[in-house]
């Protein structure tokens, strides 16, 4: 998601996400810790619209041993808290962010954080031996691209992620709900892409090259008004979030921005 993390460092720098209160800056190369389930399960839930969360496939993870089936769902949809993402080669204990498929991206996407978790469960893998063996399944063809046009919600009220590109491993906790349509090997060029409106993100382009991501997505951000009422229905999960780790906690008095 290249240009997705290009417009949250603009938006920081901008002072137009939401800044929370982090702890240690430098949570790197520790063993993940688990979460509480009944914390993991709804924070992984709230990347879903409410009428999807009910027969939704949950996803949980044992930090010894990769993503678990926690619930079977019947609506196709699955969610889980992504704890690493491959493409900063990077292992941390402070990453957290509540991610969704529809059946298609269930069938191909979700497999690359599958194996992937299980990697760094195995104790085996360096964080950068975990990029490679994901880049090497992509260029052999065994994480394939969508057949077809589907969604990835993702509107959890927060998630910790990397703010910059590969290479620029900073995490800061923001709250920018947002949808993602699959959208293998396009660009920005092809859809007059620009933030705040639909916009392109592809980690894997700035990694492989142009139009060599298969699991590229068409961003766009939740309006304010919806933003808003996201955040308000969700002020128990943002208090037990702070509750369970500082790094949750939303600054006094800082507003809320789209």
């Amino acid at each position: 998601m290249g240009s997705f993390n290009r417009f949250l460092l603009f938006l920081f720098i901008c002072g137009l996400i939401i800044p929370y209160r982090v702890g240690a800056q430098s949570i790197a190369n520790e063993a993940l810790e688990k979460m509480p389930v009944d914390l993991e399960t709804d924070f992984a839930l709230s990347s879903l619209p409410p009428h999807l969360r009910a027969g939704a496939t949950v996803y949980l993870l044992d930090p010894t041993k990769g993503f678990y089936l926690a619930r079977a769902g019947s609506n196709g949809f699955i969610c889980f808290v992504s704890r690493m993402e491959w493409e900063w080669a990077d292992f941390r204990n402070d990453l957290a962010t509540p991610v969704s498929y529809d059946a298609e991206g269930a069938r191909t996407i979700f497999p690359v954080y599958l194996d992937m978790a299980a990697m760094r469960a195995s104790g085996k893998f360096t964080a950068r031996q975990v990029k490679d063996s994901v880049i090497d399944r992509i260029k052999r063809g065994v994480y394939k691209a969508p057949a077809r046009t589907g969604i990835s919600y993702m509107l959890a009220p927060l998630m910790r992620s990397y703010t910059g590109m590969p290479g620029q491993n900073e995490i800061k906790t923001i709250s920018v709900p947002h949808y993602m349509f699959y959208a293998p090997y396009m660009t920005d060029a092809d859809i007059g892409g620009m933030p705040p409106g639909p916009f392109m993100g592809n980690t894997t382009d700035e990694i492989l090259g142009e139009r060599k991501g298969p699991h590229g997505y068409i961003i766009l951000t939740a309006g304010q008004a919806e933003k808003a009422k996201i955040l308000e229905e969700n002020k128990d999960l943002l208090r037990r979030l702070a509750g369970y780790k500082p790094y949750f906690t939303i600054e006094p008095g800082m507003k809320h921005h789209s």
